[in-house]
């Protein structure tokens, strides 16, 4: 197989990786990124990276093509989403991610992995609002970028596959202008695993993942103030394995504790300044 996914911590095997070009010259206040980002810093913390990435044993392959300057494009994994049986084009809530997963569309034509359907009319849906509790369950969240007619429209794209779209709603937290996705609130780290931040995290959600024996590690709230949330923005590449933000101590040490295996790199201009952590980064499209 060259494609497909319904997990986030099964073995990473190829994911789509985007450089982030239109991201140096990016005005940082109609972005909406924070204090720590430079444009002049993005490509280096990229290429660090995507070495941890490649590291891991995925084979990455390069979303190129123009951007029309989407400083948001470099995160790849918010404007498609892989099942099992190919892609489906999403549509981002964020207006000036709107019309991104055209590039995506022209990448999957590119490398033949099909798209099996899109988010299409009054739909808005962004991936980083979704996670794979298990094979026939993706998690939605319904928020500022993910709205009802995108939950709909995904639930009926996906139920000829058996897979159950659940929506959860999400908090207001800092309103609509900052980016709070449900992967905001966990990242999957190993089987049955996973790391949250509990203070904003949908209880229906907590109770379907403890029914479903999910261990839930609670992350450090320090670290989750510190890092505007991306504390908990993991990059699973296999289960025990992950990939995240260096500088976060506390919760490193929370995941070294129950066995995660963790690579850390510097993300202050990239990450923490552009408001998207690893996963964020990343358009897995093979695991296995």
């Amino acid at each position: 197989m060259r494609y497909g996914v319904a997990s986030m911590t099964s073995p990473l095997r190829r994911v789509a990786l985007r450089r982030p070009d239109a991201m140096v010259t990016a005005d940082p206040d109609r972005w909406h990124y924070g204090a720590s980002f430079d444009g002049l810093r993005v490509k280096s913390e990229h290429a660090a990276f995507s070495t941890l990435v490649e590291a891991s044993g995925a084979e990455i392959l390069w979303m190129d093509g123009p951007d029309q300057g989407n400083a948001d494009a470099v995160f790849t994994f918010d404007a498609s989403l892989m099942t099992p049986a190919g892609a489906i084009l999403m549509a981002p809530g964020k207006p000036l991610r709107r019309g991104e997963q055209e590039l995506h569309r022209a990448f999957y034509e590119a490398v033949e992995i099909p798209v099996i359907g899109e988010i299409t009319g009054e739909g808005l849906c962004e991936a980083g609002d979704s996670f794979w509790v298990d094979e026939t369950t993706l998690a939605v969240g319904r928020g500022f970028r993910t709205n009802q007619a995108g939950i709909d429209q995904l639930g009926g794209l996906l139920d000829n596959q058996g897979i159950a779209v659940d929506a959860f709603d999400l908090p207001l937290y800092k309103g609509a202008s900052a980016c709070l996705h449900l992967l905001s609130l966990i990242s999957p780290v190993a089987e049955r695993c996973a790391l949250i931040h509990a203070p904003l995290f949908p209880v229906a959600l907590l109770q379907l993942m403890e029914a479903r024996g999910y261990t839930l590690l609670q992350a450090p709230e320090e670290d989750f103030i510190a890092s505007d949330g991306l504390n908990l923005n993991v990059l699973a590449t296999a289960p025990g394995k992950c990939i995240m933000i260096d500088g976060f101590s506390a919760t490193r040490e929370l995941l070294e504790a129950n066995g995660i295996e963790v690579s850390v790199f510097t993300g202050d201009a990239l990450c923490r300044g552009g408001e998207g952590g690893p996963t964020c980064l990343t358009r897995p499209l093979l695991r296995d």
